[in-house]
């Protein structure tokens, strides 16, 4: 089946159409979520809940944009609403820090795992902000709009943020120093 048939299927409410089209985006969407989400039991959640938007207003999908798109859209919004809810995305803004959003990061080897463990050890508001911007690409407006803050806010969080994470990885990768030197090598 095309997807544009799965699509018409799955507005048809047909259940065989709904598993196929949950089997072949559920990895990716699951990976999304563990961008946004501290936990993979969160992820998991974020994922089962994002598929019950989808296939409830896969009827208002009108075949404009990419269709993994508009899915990928609704997974983030679920995972930002839950955030929302708890409160954890209010921050007072510090214009001194946007003046100079440049962050420097010493090249350093890092798994993939590694580098998503230490986004994750980030803040939820700040986490949120920075996987929009670098691995979303959306706009500070965007992000505004998505989290209900200002774009000076989106820019100061985002700022913060890499600050944050220079600081993580480098503390990771001072412990690798040491247990390197340690171990004789």
């Amino acid at each position: 089946m095309t997807l544009k048939e799965l699509i018409k299927s799955c507005k048809r409410n047909n259940l065989k159409a709904q598993s196929e089209l949950y089997n072949k985006y559920k990895d990716s969407l699951y990976l999304l979520c563990l961008k946004y989400c501290k936990t993979t039991a969160e992820a998991e959640d974020n994922l089962q809940d994002a598929f019950i938007d989808i296939f409830k207003n896969i009827k208002k999908y009108n075949n404009k944009g990419s269709f993994e798109g508009w899915m990928k859209r609704i997974t983030i919004n679920k995972a930002i609403d839950k955030y929302k809810k708890e409160s954890l995305i209010n921050i007072v803004i510090n214009d001194d820090i946007i003046k100079d959003d440049t962050v420097v990061i010493e090249p350093i080897t890092l798994s993939l795992d590694e580098l998503l463990d230490s986004i994750k050890a980030l803040p939820t508001r700040y986490r949120l902000v920075f996987n929009l911007y670098e691995l979303d690409d959306y706009s500070h407006q965007e992000i505004a709009e998505t989290l209900s803050i200002s774009i000076g806010t989106s820019k100061s969080n985002l700022h913060r943020a890499k600050l944050l994470l220079r600081d993580i990885i480098n503390k990771k990768n001072a412990i690798v120093n040491i247990n390197k030197k340690s171990n004789g090598h």
